[in-house]
């Protein structure tokens, strides 16, 4: 049997593309899936009912996370990777601060993208901590990133990641010293749903971004010299490249 990985947000776009390729390359997967009407995930796993199961999961809730972690405890015990891909960006994110800001839409943002991977990080915590591998992943976004910040609106997707990030930083903090693995990634402009509908100018398709996003969740990090950089923490994109905080 191969290894288990939980991903996030496996209904379509990025998550649906990374469930693809890991289930096809032997991997266990159990996908969180927060969206039954969208019918890819379960037409993918008829072709693969062996290993891939799908789990209903909403990350913006305690209950579902922790209910998620109950159903894959009844198939393993054992989590080796998470990729806590789930995210929403808004319908108003353009609105300047002259405008009206939906204060609302904004606390769902920051729910789901900031605190959700947290959330599922703590439920499957008893599971991961018993894998050899303990690789967390974290889709992130350039978006988050502090100094390199030139955007005037976007108020709650971008604070969403830059919460994001420091949530993953004091993650390493603490469970760096245990073994586990970090891989915080931008993958670029992706044709994804996250807007409500389908972005088709983004640079990426999805299958594209996902064997990108793979390539570097799966690498060995290390520097010219072939020095182990595990605990260093660093947010770097599809092209390797490291991005400032």
């Amino acid at each position: 049997m191969g290894q288990n990985v939980f991903i996030s947000g496996a209904d379509r776009g990025l998550g649906f593309a990374l469930t693809k390729i890991m289930v096809e390359n032997n991997w266990n997967v159990f996908a969180g899936a927060y969206m039954p009407q969208w019918t890819e995930l379960k037409e993918l796993a008829e072709i693969h009912p062996i290993n891939l199961k799908i789990i209903p999961l909403d990350v913006s809730a305690d209950a579902s996370v922790k209910k998620a972690a109950e159903l894959v405890s009844k198939s393993t015990d054992i989590i080796d990777m998470i990729i806590n891909n789930a995210g929403i960006s808004g319908y108003d994110k353009d609105i300047k601060i002259k405008g009206s800001q939906d204060f609302n839409e904004i606390q769902k943002i920051y729910n789901t993208n900031s605190i959700g991977p947290i959330r599922v990080i703590e439920a499957f915590l008893p599971l991961i901590d018993k894998s050899k591998v303990k690789r967390l992943c974290f889709v992130s976004s350039e978006a988050g990133s502090i100094n390199a910040a030139q955007r005037d609106a976007w108020y709650g997707y971008c604070m969403s990641k830059a919460a994001l990030n420091m949530g993953v930083k004091i993650l390493f903090n603490r469970l760096r010293p245990e073994g586990y693995t970090f891989r915080l990634y931008h993958p670029g402009w992706i044709q994804t749903y996250m807007s409500g509908k389908k972005n088709t100018e983004a640079d990426f398709d999805p299958d594209r971004a996902a064997l990108n996003a793979i390539a570097y969740f799966m690498s060995k990090r290390c520097n010219k010299e072939l020095e182990n950089e595990e605990d260093r923490l660093v947010m770097r994109d599809w092209k390797g490249s490291e991005w400032p905080w």
